[in-house]
């Protein structure tokens, strides 16, 4: 593993992995289960994340606008989440981007929606216990 080299630190030294690897032990300690890790652990963690990165980012640019564009953007990364049945778990966490006041109009819709059910299901117990 030492072979594998992707940058070098400030000190000119190699290093096996991009990610601040001290934020990668903080983010694993926040797991309740975890008590301690080991540093192989913690540099495979790291390398194996770098690797998801990537091949989301390739796949998004792969199958997004991007290609025409020589970029990678958000949306094309949301639309992988949304589309792709290998990243349909970030759906949640990378949603597509909408205006502000196209929202506003969908809360608008749903409160009115909302607002028919209550009123027609208020009437209709009215009327079941009339009969």
């Amino acid at each position: 593993m030492a072979d594998a080299v992707a940058g070098r630190d400030k000190c000119g030294e190699p290093r096996l992995v991009s990610l601040p690897l001290s934020r990668i032990r903080v983010i694993m300690k926040s797991s309740p289960e975890v008590s301690s890790i080991n540093q192989e652990a913690l540099v495979l963690t790291a390398k194996a994340t770098e690797l998801f990165v990537q091949y989301l980012a390739t796949y998004s640019y792969r199958h997004g606008s991007g290609k025409e564009r020589k970029a990678l953007t958000y949306s094309d990364v949301s639309n992988t989440a949304e589309e792709s049945e290998t990243f349909q778990f970030l759906a949640d966490i990378l949603p597509k981007k909408i205006l502000a006041s196209k929202y506003l109009k969908m809360l608008k819709e749903k409160r009115d929606e909302d607002e028919e059910e209550n009123d027609s299901d208020d009437g209709s117990d009215g009327d079941e216990a009339e009969s």
